[in-house]
């Protein structure tokens, strides 16, 4: 089965990345014209997630599975996304209203045409070289993007993480929550059993996000990051643990069980 699974993941992969060249060239060139984000910019976007969404479920056998969009407030809010797999901006983007807003490191967006698409649908650099000095041209950008309507999508441990990875929240999220005075809906997830980082082989299955229900502005900064992580962390565990115990395709080693038992017993400790 790896065998196949590995040949389909490279026809993905071909797919994936060819069209997302082009599409980046054709937004890139829209964006250098027009020199703002336009109906076509958000239609290729919309057809970029949609398309991979229908690849993943046809090539590789992903399926998709996005709950808890009620918890989304209206209007502005900030969303704050495990991060496991490419997949999550999949799962995400159909809920930012239109308007998302992705704090991304400066790397991609300095990357010719797809940095200029990036910039086109209001991506966020951050350049993680300057450590603590890129936070207050980070809210600035944020604060402007949210007076233009957009939601904010933010990974706060900065990359993609294997599936119960030990976690590492960066202060860009609590720095966000002080400064915007907005509401953050934390979203969990367990894409990284299926389209793992760095993996050679996408596993079928269904990948899901969940959205939690949001955390309201005024807490504490301390307050805020403990409540943040231990939601994300929790229902992350949980939705990890529910996939392996209906069963997975991909190969789940001995240290991965033991670990994922450990955060299972730990999580129902906490709870009683």
């Amino acid at each position: 089965m790896a065998a196949v699974q590995a040949i389909r993941t490279a026809v993905f992969y071909l797919l994936f990345m060819g069209q997302t060249i082009v599409l980046a060239i054709i937004v890139g060139l829209i964006a250098m014209i027009w020199r703002r984000r336009t109906a076509a910019s958000w239609a290729l976007a919309t057809y970029w997630r949609n398309s991979n969404v229908a690849f993943l479920r046809w090539i590789v056998g992903v399926r998709t599975e996005v709950t808890g969009a009620e918890n989304i407030p209206p209007g502005a809010c900030i969303i704050a996304a495990k991060h496991q797999s490419d997949w999550d901006i999949f799962a995400i983007l159909p809920h930012t209203n239109e308007q998302p807003a992705f704090i991304a490191k400066k790397e991609l967006i300095d990357i010719p045409f797809f940095g200029q698409a990036a910039r086109s649908i209001n991506t966020i650099p951050i350049d993680r070289k300057l450590g603590a000095q890129a936070i207050p041209q980070m809210l600035a950008a944020a604060g402007a993007a949210l007076e233009r309507g957009c939601r904010i999508v933010i990974y706060p441990e900065g990359t993609r993480k294997k599936p119960l990875a030990d976690p590492d929240y960066r202060q860009g999220v609590t720095r966000l929550y002080e400064a915007l005075g907005v509401p953050v809906v934390p979203v969990a997830l367990d894409s990284g059993l299926y389209w793992g980082k760095l993996g050679p082989i996408i596993w079928p299955g269904t990948a899901r996000a969940r959205f939690l229900p949001a955390i309201q502005p005024g807490l504490s900064a301390a307050v805020f990051a403990a409540q943040l992580q231990g939601v994300i962390e929790a229902e992350t565990t949980r939705l990890i643990a529910e996939a392996v115990a209906q069963g997975v395709a991909r190969p789940l080693g001995a240290e991965f069980r033991a670990r994922l038992a450990a955060r299972t017993q730990a999580a129902g400790a906490s709870a009683s």
